[in-house]
């Protein structure tokens, strides 16, 4: 089969790799979409923490965003899952420690992350692994390329529920990429007043499509917004300048969700955090809200607005450099097959 293989630093090649075979609590899945996300790009420029600190080597095979079709499972007892489609939790935890046995695997010290870590290959390729008690069903209502956008959609969900955004809340999404778009497909859902910030014009005007009720530029000083206004900010950026700047912005006793992570240390006045009685809250991984993301897109809500488009395996390595690329939104999806 074929797969994008990163072998050092910008060189990510389509390779012939053997067709996994799944022991037990394993299901081989045909990948039907994949995402590329921002973390695929740092695996791919080299500039991913984990290279620093061990957690992952070259060569790798990435792609945690995914939706496919269970073709093989590892043991008869798995059977009737042959020929559903799934999606998969990208942090495989151990089952044993305390934070998997209190329902947070994601937090597990031991876990591997699908495409990320070493230990586990990733989905950007035309057949794959995944352990069956990390799998979900995709409703028969939720479209392909909405279920390969279940994974950051979570990650969007746990955000906004972080910011407690609900009707009649003002909410300050800063960030115009996936998370933040579809942090603020949600939270519109949920009834908050919601404000998008961001570098890119076409970007802001997919936001308002998606229903903001407001867009400001991020680098135009006289868009900004007076301090202390929302109840809550959400930073979706790769800016470390922005954790600070969100902080101004929120009323006291607000909340301030940091989602995004920057290549360098970020500061923040905790003085600002401590006399504003303001909520700081930290959102690492989807898995908490897989589910819930499942049920709001089969339920109708449809993130698809954000895919600019969807590319073949041979044209991941040109997305990954940053060529190419149509269309207002940010996300990219992969056909293995196409």
């Amino acid at each position: 089969m074929r797969a994008l293989v990163v072998h050092g630093p910008r060189d990510a090649r389509v390779d012939d790799v053997p067709v996994p075979t799944p022991g037990a609590g394993e299901l081989l899945v045909r990948v039907d979409r994949a995402g590329i996300c921002g973390t695929d790009v740092e695996l791919f420029t080299g500039e991913m923490a984990y290279y620093a600190r061990g957690r992952t080597h070259h060569p790798l095979r990435p792609g945690h965003e995914w939706t496919g079709t269970v073709v093989e499972v590892g043991s008869e007892s798995e059977g009737l899952w042959v020929g559903r489609r799934v999606i998969g939790d990208t942090m495989l935890g151990c089952g044993r420690c305390a934070a998997c046995r209190g329902g947070r695997h994601h937090l597990c010290p031991d876990r591997r992350e699908v495409g990320i870590t070493d230990g586990w290959p990733g989905m950007l390729a035309e057949y794959a692994l995944v352990p069956t008690r990390f799998a979900h069903y995709v409703p028969d209502a939720v479209s392909t390329d909405a279920a390969a956008l279940v994974e950051p959609g979570a990650n969007a969900l746990r955000a906004v529920r972080a910011a407690g955004a609900d009707h009649g809340s003002r909410l300050l999404i800063m960030g115009d990429g996936t998370i933040g778009l579809l942090a603020a497909l949600f939270a519109v859902d949920a009834g908050a007043e919601v404000t998008v910030s961001g570098l890119r014009p076409e970007r802001l005007a997919l936001a308002a499509r998606l229903g903001a009720a407001a867009t400001a530029r991020a680098d135009r000083p006289t868009d900004t917004t007076a301090p202390a206004s929302y109840d809550a900010v959400l930073d979706a950026t790769s800016d470390p300048t922005a954790p600070g700047s969100a902080l101004t912005l929120v009323r006291p006793g607000g909340r301030l969700v940091l989602i995004g992570l920057a290549g360098t240390p970020s500061l923040l006045d905790t003085r600002d955090l401590v006399l504003a009685d303001v909520t700081a809250v930290g959102i690492l991984s989807a898995s908490p809200a897989l589910a819930d993301t499942l049920r709001a897109y089969a339920g109708g809500l449809d993130p698809t607005p954000i895919v600019a488009e969807t590319v073949g395996l041979d044209e991941v390595p040109h997305r990954l450099a940053g060529l190419g690329g149509t269309g207002p939104g940010p996300k990219v999806l992969v056909d293995p097959h196409g």
